[in-house]
């Protein structure tokens, strides 16, 4: 597990246009944080590296955007609203987790019963201070024990 520390939201971003080096299609970023811990904005850093030129925000009442980095789909999910798993099927979400897209989902933990288990976790917490985040990022593989 790697973990890091952003003093700001530019760092936050900086953060995400690095971790985007590693990513390939078929890749799932799962975030996982309260309210304001910096999860979009990391999104954000990945979707600017991966190219994406279109306005990217956070999909909390859509609760998917569709961005196109050259010939990748990138799905942003965002499931803070998201209140069950029937919700999620109805959302087609596991075609996307499976899709050759990149697929980045804010608020994992409502989906974490049918994410694939081979994925990026990227869980936040607040600093000290208003601006500061710590980032501890993992790398799952395969099948669950």
């Amino acid at each position: 597990m790697d973990t890091l520390r952003t003093h700001s939201e530019t760092e936050t971003i900086q953060a995400g246009r690095q971790f985007a080096l590693q990513l390939k299609p078929g890749d799932i970023v799962a975030c996982y944080g309260e309210l304001g811990s910096g999860k979009t904005r990391f999104i954000k850093g990945i979707c600017e590296a991966l190219g994406v030129r279109e306005h990217v925000a956070s999909p909390t009442f859509t609760i998917m955007n569709v961005y196109s980095a050259g010939s990748t789909p990138v799905y942003h999910f965002d499931l803070y609203r998201i209140a069950s798993y029937s919700e999620l099927d109805e959302l087609g979400f596991e075609e996307y987790a499976l899709d050759d897209g990149i697929c980045l989902i804010e608020w994992a933990e409502k989906a974490d019963e049918v994410l694939p288990r081979e994925r990026y976790e990227v869980r936040f917490q607040l600093g000290a201070s208003e601006q500061e985040r710590e980032l501890s990022i993992s790398r799952l593989y395969g099948v669950a024990a």
